[in-house]
């Protein structure tokens, strides 16, 4: 009797009473249970009280861990109920979630696995397909959403896109200022995608969010204004900067444009090599690349005064607060009085967007947390890609970056 309860214990099917132990050939090591009277006679989908309706198709299997170098499986009977709620389902088993073919601590150790190494390890080390660890993924992370519901406390909101696969697959993601942590994404970038996650969120959840931060397109700001009519949204002064990054490589293309044309090939050659000395941050520069910075001013004062406003606008945001609005205001009189069209062009935009780049630099929001977020979620798309779909990455990005990932089974 001793043995048995330390076998069940070891199993992770403490709530069940070992009738019998067999080794078949095909199968490796057979451990016969059958649940606990409390466990018995429960819905499978929400574990209510309910009348019998059958025996079911016989005894079912459930892979658990292994017992040494042999596989191993635990062997019950799966009646079925009536429930009110759902209908006629599989009865509840307490070593199992519904629906699937693994004991829980099975389960639990593969996502717990899944999240930490690579495809190869959890495949070989756990002797199951990739695919079949997508599909445990994806029920372990809706299982731990129940536990640690990741709409809850919600303030302060990110909202921005990512591409998971080739041919313009993106995923809108949404992640948590407060925790850092992901709460949401789905396949999609557009108004349709984002009202689902708003949806899931609940009038109660919209009411309470406070500040969301984006980049400037058109869709998010449209449905965070509908949706959330007391948030404030903040426009990521990243993007912003990046608009400026792309006018002065505008400009730096037609200056070369235009010392081509009027046959300066000397000077136009000398513009060679110059693009990543003006766009990225001074304090990140090369010496290779301070000289060219230096050739730059003494040779090509537009293109340099370009790369001042890019340096300007960027030290605005980096500044924060109600100065650095007043500074923004002084940058857009600046290229407002040059003749400088690229960079009037993000003057317009930033115009265009005041309100929500205003209350980025006030309240100091970025998208900064998202894309930390976002470059591990890539890394996971390169792990992810057998999957059969987009629905397992995104429950592995669930247990990774958002908080969700199961601990080892007796390490609680």
């Amino acid at each position: 009797m001793r043995g048995t309860r330390m076998l069940a214990r070891a199993l992770g099917v403490e709530s069940a009473v070992v009738e019998e132990v067999r080794e078949e050939e095909r199968l490796g090591f057979v451990v016969r249970v059958r649940p606990r009277r409390e466990h018995r006679g429960r819905c499978g989908r929400c574990l209510a009280r309910c009348p019998g309706y059958d025996g079911g198709a016989g005894p079912r299997l459930w892979r658990t861990h292994d017992l040494g170098l042999e596989q191993a499986f635990i062997e019950a009977e799966a009646p079925r109920v009536t429930c009110p709620q759902h209908g006629v389902v599989v009865a509840h088993v307490p070593w199992a979630r519904h629906g699937s073919g693994f004991t829980t601590t099975f389960e639990d150790t593969v996502a717990w696995l899944a999240v930490r190494t690579d495809k190869t390890t959890v495949s070989t080390l756990m002797r199951v397909a990739w695919r079949t660890v997508g599909a445990i993924v994806e029920r372990v992370s809706a299982a731990m959403r129940v536990v640690r519901p990741p709409f809850e406390n919600l303030r302060r909101i990110g909202i921005d896109e990512v591409s998971y696969r080739k041919g313009h697959r993106y995923l809108t993601v949404v992640v948590d200022h407060d925790t850092g942590r992901l709460i949401w994404a789905s396949p999609g970038r557009d108004a349709k995608t984002l009202r689902k996650f708003f949806r899931a969120l609940k009038k109660e959840g919209r009411e309470k969010i406070e500040l969301v931060s984006a980049d400037a397109a058109s869709w998010i700001g449209k449905v965070v204004r509908e949706q959330c009519p007391n948030a404030v949204l903040c426009i990521d002064p990243f993007h912003v900067v990046a608009w400026a990054t792309k006018a002065l490589d505008e400009v730096r293309r037609e200056m070369w444009n235009e010392l081509r044309g009027r046959g300066e090939t000397e000077r136009a050659n000398a513009m060679k090599g110059s693009r990543w000395a003006l766009v990225k941050n001074p304090e990140d520069l090369t010496r290779k690349q301070k000289r060219k910075l230096r050739a730059i001013e003494e040779d090509n004062q537009r293109l340099f005064k370009s790369y001042l406003m890019k340096e300007q606008l960027r030290e605005i945001f980096k500044t924060k607060g109600s100065e650095a609005t007043y500074m923004l205001d002084a940058w857009l009189a600046w290229v407002g009085h040059s003749r400088n069209e690229p960079f009037k062009k993000v003057a317009r935009a930033i115009k265009e967007n005041r309100a929500g780049i205003d209350a980025a630099l006030v309240f100091g929001l970025s998208n900064a947390r998202l894309e930390a977020s976002n470059t591990k979620l890539k890394l996971l798309t390169r792990m992810a890609f057998d999957f059969h779909s987009h629905a397992p990455l995104i429950a592995l990005a669930m247990l990774k970056l958002g908080g969700l990932c199961p601990p080892l089974p007796r390490s609680r």
